[in-house]
This record gives structure tokens, sequence and C-alpha cells, in this order.
């Protein structure tokens, strides 16, 4: 019998949307100490200025910012520590080829649970000019526009 997975969204990266064309996406876990994930719990993150390198066959995300926990002790980290995000060492060979040749950028995109386990959404990123954002912003528009006519009937 196939096995429900229930995803529980901690934190969105919406900047990245509208800065970046995502290519594509990746799950990635996370190495977290104790505190840190009561802190999730209670959605104390903030993914808004955060990327991830490649160094030694690792991947890091810098810039999460996750609050301290507030009944934690000696226990709690730096909220802007790096943190190592855990891939298949093939899957980060991969990534590792694309970004140095392609000039792709790897930006977090989401912070969820997945059952009991935080996972990361890893998208393969290239930036948007201020062109791109302003086209992206008249499709919505006109997206929006086209749906409220459609929803209010002919006026």
């Amino acid at each position: 019998m196939a096995e429900k997975t229930a995803k529980k969204i901690i934190a969105q990266n919406k900047k990245a949307w509208h800065d970046y064309f995502v290519e594509d996406k990746y799950e990635t876990g996370i190495e977290l100490a104790g505190t840190e994930v009561k802190s999730l719990r209670q959605g104390a993150v903030n993914l808004k200025d955060s990327y991830c390198t490649i160094k030694n066959g690792e991947i890091h995300a810098y810039g999460m910012h996750i609050s301290p926990y507030e009944k934690g002790n000696v226990f709690n980290r730096e909220p802007m520590r790096p943190r190592r995000l855990l891939m298949h060492k093939r899957e980060i060979m991969k990534l590792m080829g694309l970004v140095a040749q392609q000039g792709y950028s790897l930006i977090p995109l989401s912070l969820y649970f997945d059952r009991q386990w935080v996972k990361l959404e890893l998208g393969l990123c290239k930036g948007k000019k201020l062109y791109d954002k302003r086209e992206t912003e008249a499709k919505k528009t006109m997206a929006r526009d086209a749906e409220r006519y459609i929803r209010d009937g002919k006026e």
C-alpha cells in the first residue's frame, strides 16, 4: 500500500521566484541541532537572502536565519551559521558541474517537514534581468485581469 507523505511547509522563499528563473528542483535533507528543530516547529526561520555553495563535495546553505529556541540554553546554536545539506554524491557532482559551467545558482526555495524529517527544496536557478522581472509582472497582471473579467462576467 502506498504511504501518504504529510508535508507541512515551514517557510518559503518567495523572493527567489521573483529574482530567478527556477530551472530544476531538488529535495535535500538538512543537518540541524535539536533546538533548531524546535525553533522550526514554531516557524522561526527566514530564507529570504539564503544561498548554497558546493565546497569539497559538500553543499552548505548560507544566510538561512533560524531564530534561537526561546526555552533553550547552552545548546542553542548561532542563528546564521552555515548548515550542511544532505544529498547523494552523484547529485552533488552533477550540480557542481552545472553551477561551474553554465552560471546557475543554488537557492533554497522552501523548508518543510516530511513526516518527522526536515527537508529543504533546493532550486537550480538562473538570475533574471530587470526586463525579465517586468515581463513576469505584466503577465501576472494580465492573467489576474482576465480571470477577474471571466469571474465577474461581461461588464
